[in-house]
């Protein structure tokens, strides 16, 4: 059983982050009811990969007694995730107001993108925009053109997703001292900006220019920090920022003194990268494998990942795990006494719903009662 083992989290359903934070929680133990929409019931959710672990109840809250069942399951709950749209649970009569006087305990963690308060606290958005006010999608990609965005892995994901887990397992430490819950405002704006930290000290040491991009260390600037395509069309990948692991670099590809023995000169890493991309193309990136992983090079295979699960490090760490046939990321961090685990599949929306019910107490006559007034599905 894994360290959140007893703890209850009510997930109200949503899209990226909320659904990410949830699931986390469900791997570490935690027992996590997603609430999903009568009308948004779908046989999709079993092959969602944030649905791990779940159960799921189907709630009408446009009905009062759909509003009044999730207020009881409230009462038994640690946790509820909000995924919606500052003032939107308020509307519904489930604000934390609402539902801290029926559980003083609750940890009632919101998770939107721009913030519960602000100018664009009201305003639709998606990571593309939230990593934009934060500098991060200004600083990848290309000199010259247009930035790149990292898929939605900086503000949903790190920004987002990371950092409700983040909050929500500091609240319930809190309430376990105090006897109290709190609000948590999760913002991906936030978050994004949190993941900025190292930039806004090295540009403060003198070491970064972010007014340009692919001219410093760790945005493609530099040489020894990159991608390269290999003979076969295929990439790798190297890191070699310290000295003793750039020159291993140099011993191991045969980089001559001459062309590569001055590291940081910033104003030759443009040459010095173009002499790079020749040497890496001698070989296949399964022969730079032989010959570099496993270094202090600070090296890798640039695979898709559909490949990655079959690395060899991969399989040996059990980094990838297989639930119902879809192939997915193992639960982490791994606990030394109290291991996470996933406990089943996505379940279809709804198909728990009696269960979770009775166990919190309802009895079958208004399970059946609410399932005729159609507040339950």
């Amino acid at each position: 059983m894994g360290p959140l083992n007893g703890y209850t989290v009510i997930e109200l359903a949503g899209i990226g982050p909320a659904p990410m934070g949830g699931m986390v929680l469900a791997d570490m133990g935690a027992e996590v009811i997603r609430i999903d929409r009568a009308s948004g019931a779908s046989h999709l959710m079993m092959k969602d990969v944030s649905a791990r672990g779940k159960k799921s109840v189907v709630l009408n809250l446009k009905q009062p007694a759909g509003i009044e069942t999730l207020l009881r399951m409230i009462e038994n709950a640690d946790v509820l995730i909000d995924p919606y749209r500052p003032g939107v649970c308020e509307k519904l009569g489930i604000g934390p107001e609402v539902c801290q006087q029926r559980n003083p305990k609750l940890v009632f963690a919101r998770m939107t993108g721009w913030g519960q308060d602000g100018p664009l606290a009201q305003a639709a958005g998606h990571d593309i925009n939230y990593i934009s006010i934060t500098g991060a999608l200004f600083a990848m990609g290309h000199k010259d053109e247009k930035p790149v965005p990292p898929l939605n892995l900086v503000g949903d994901m790190g920004g987002g997703g990371m950092l409700l887990v983040n909050g929500v397992l500091a609240a319930l430490l809190e309430a376990a001292n105090s006897g109290k819950g709190q609000v948590i405002d999760v913002a991906m704006v936030d978050g994004a900006a949190q993941l900025m930290w190292m930039f806004h000290g090295f540009q403060a040491m003198g070491l970064w220019d972010a007014s340009q991009r692919e001219v410093n260390m760790l945005d493609g600037g530099s040489h020894y920090y990159g991608t390269y395509e290999c003979a076969d069309g295929q990439y790798v990948s190297i890191g070699s920022i310290e000295p003793q692991f750039y020159a291993l670099l140099m011993e191991l590809a045969e980089l001559p003194e001459e062309d590569f023995g001055d590291q940081n000169n910033a104003a030759r890493w443009p040459e010095m990268k173009l002499k790079l991309e020749a040497v890496f193309k001698r070989k296949t990136q399964a022969q730079w494998c032989e010959l570099m992983e496993g270094t202090d090079v600070c090296f890798a295979p640039v695979l898709s990942f559909m490949d990655a699960p079959a690395h060899p490090a991969n399989v040996a760490r059990g980094t990838y795990i297989e639930v119902d046939g879809i192939t997915q990321p193992a639960p982490a961090p791994r606990f030394s006494r109290t291991p996470s685990s996933v406990r089943h599949g996505g379940h279809d929306s709804g198909q728990d719903t009696d269960a979770v019910l009775a166990a919190m107490g309802f009895a079958e006559k208004e399970i059946e009662e609410l399932k005729r007034s159609g507040a339950i599905a």
